[in-house]
């Protein structure tokens, strides 16, 4: 939904209501569980608990058998170098895979191209998968190779690392699907891609239009370089995204300015104001912008300028203060550069609160399955993007993060969507360990293993820990009912999720298509070729790892 608040010659008291907060949305009614098993549970006996343990031993072993498939999902999806809203390679190699292995796919869910969801099996507990897929831009880098050296000059790139979660839930959905044909186990395996996660501008609109309404839970991973999960309150932050878009008069710059009314003055007015104002903010925000639409040439006033930001804060009352605060300044700059103000949400993020019973019997899991084993060429290549970016060159990490519950202190930080779904279902974000510790994030450094031995064998301990603890969750329900109790009762005792998007915000489907339509073409002769090359390193002719020789000068 486009938001006109402000235009020229406003009757003064429409100007003063204009200024009024912006009231954040109802949340829809809330969704009554009904427990899969309730006060009927009974304690599991020797026979059951001998069962349960032989068959997570198999659906792990069925995980480890397909590590192969793992690999080539981390490769393709690191060599299509997608950005958010444009996952069209993605999504066309994923749905025939899926299709192929009995999943019932639907696509375009809340009007995104690129969106979809995979369905297999009957009855409860119905299980979500989820996992990003989406690129950063500018971030294209050889894998495997220990300084910046990319595929394509300024192409995206996956320097972040979403090419390899859905390799984590596929192949744990395929093992589990195996196992529980042949066992007659009941319940619902539900797979979807986090689409434009770095847009944070997908998993709102999948809750608000009703993807979740029957989902028990949702297990969602996410690229880290240690094996762990968390429970409670998240560090970090959420946020609102917002475009400021002023329009106003062009004319020429010098032979007569003033007869112009300039959109790209009132983006800057704004940008002062608010850079102003971050003294005044809880020290705990976080908040930047770039200027999208400045103008055409210096010679021509800009009759038009947009300028987006990020407004991040810990909890949903601070985001929308701040939220506010940024749509004044915008007004306020309309009113000085007598121009017209529009603005729309491109994206939201929830402060996370994930699950503790389904953490802590994950925790478990995590425990048995253990860090992969890592070699002397994986600890190189680690130890040399580290020095590379100035960090203590420590290799890949030996000690296992594990399961954890809230911090005495809670850290200020990035943000994802998946907190709207942790306000929906109960939920929790396994993190897997296929990249690589001490890189600055969102930066060419952090694509350098993601098709690498470092990410494939990352991708497989994340599917064996998944695979294992939703296998459990179908044989023994009561958690799930348990999940819900702590969801409920302890989650909601306190916080009631309202969400910031309303009906009518559409998602921003339209973001990065021509940063894709420049760059596709050039993308596409690098694709991964698995009927050809056994790995994309191999496609690519790399030597794993490549490293600078001693005494080569650095400098990433």
């Amino acid at each position: 939904m486009i938001r006109t608040l402000l235009r020229r010659g406003l009757p003064s008291l429409l100007v003063l209501a204009a200024f009024a907060p912006i009231q954040a949305q109802e949340r829809t009614p809330e969704r009554t569980y009904v427990p899969i098993v309730g006060e009927s549970a009974v304690e599991a006996s020797d026979a059951d608990r001998e069962r349960l343990a032989s068959l997570v031993a198999e659906v792990d072993a069925e995980v480890q058998s397909m590590s192969k498939l793992a690999q080539v999902i981390v490769d393709k999806l690191f060599s299509f170098s997608e950005l958010g809203f444009q996952e069209f390679e993605t999504l066309n190699y994923l749905v025939p895979l899926l299709e192929e292995n009995g999943f019932a796919v639907e696509t375009g869910q809340s009007g995104i191209p690129t969106a979809w969801f995979a369905r297999w099996g009957s009855g409860r507990p119905v299980i979500a998968f989820g996992s990003d897929i989406d690129g950063i831009p500018k971030s294209n880098q050889k894998p495997g190779v220990a300084y910046e050296d990319p595929i394509v000059e300024g192409a995206p790139g996956h320097g972040e690392g979403h090419n390899s979660g859905q390799a984590v839930n596929i192949v744990a959905a395929l093992a589990l699907k195996k196992v529980m044909e042949r066992e007659g186990i009941e319940g619902t395996i539900v797979l979807w891609p986090g689409v434009a996660e770095e847009l944070v501008a997908s998993k709102a609109w999948f809750v608000r239009d009703g993807h979740f309404d029957d989902v028990d839970a949702t297990l969602f991973t996410h690229v880290s370089s240690n094996l762990s999960v968390t429970w409670g309150v998240a560090n970090g932050t959420g946020l609102v995204s917002a475009e400021f878009t002023f329009a106003g008069q062009s004319a020429h710059s010098a032979g007569s300015p003033w007869r112009a009314r300039s959109a790209l003055d009132a983006v800057e007015l704004m940008n002062v104001g608010w850079n102003f104002r971050r003294e005044h903010l809880q020290p705990n925000q976080r908040s930047h912008y770039v200027i999208t639409d400045g103008g055409d040439q210096p010679n021509v006033v800009p009759s038009r300028a947009s300028v987006w930001y990020y407004f991040r804060e810990m909890e949903q009352p601070a985001i929308q203060r701040n939220l506010d605060i940024g749509v004044r300044m915008a007004e306020g700059a309309a009113m000085m550069t007598d121009t017209e103000l529009e603005w729309r949400i491109l994206g939201t993020a929830y402060p996370r609160h994930f699950n503790r019973v389904i953490a802590e019997t994950m925790g478990a899991h995590i425990d048995e399955v253990g860090l992969p084993e890592w070699t002397d060429d994986d600890h190189a290549l680690a130890s040399a993007i580290q020095s590379e970016m100035g960090s203590i060159p420590s290799g890949m990490p030996t000690s296992l993060s594990g399961v954890s519950g809230p911090s005495d202190t809670r850290r200020s930080g990035g943000s994802d969507d998946i907190g709207d779904i942790s306000w929906t279902v109960p939920t929790i974000t396994l993190r897997f360990p296929s990249n690589i510790p001490g890189l600055p994030g969102h930066h060419w450094s952090n694509g350098v293993a993601m098709a690498t031995p470092i990410a494939h064998k990352g991708a497989v301990a994340g599917a064996r820990v998944m695979a294992r603890t939703t296998l459990e969750l179908f044989l023994r329900p009561q958690l799930v009912d348990q999940a819900w109790d702590y969801f409920v009762d302890e989650q909601g005792a306190s916080h009631t999720y309202t969400p910031f998007i309303d009906a009518d915000d559409p998602a921003p489907i339209d973001l990065n298509t021509e940063i894709m339509r420049l760059y596709k073409p050039l993308l596409e002769p690098f694709y991964y070729d698995e009927t050809r090359y056994d790995t994309y390193l191999e496609q690519l002719g790399i030597t794993y790892p490549t490293v600078r020789s001693s005494g080569e000068g650095g400098g990433g």
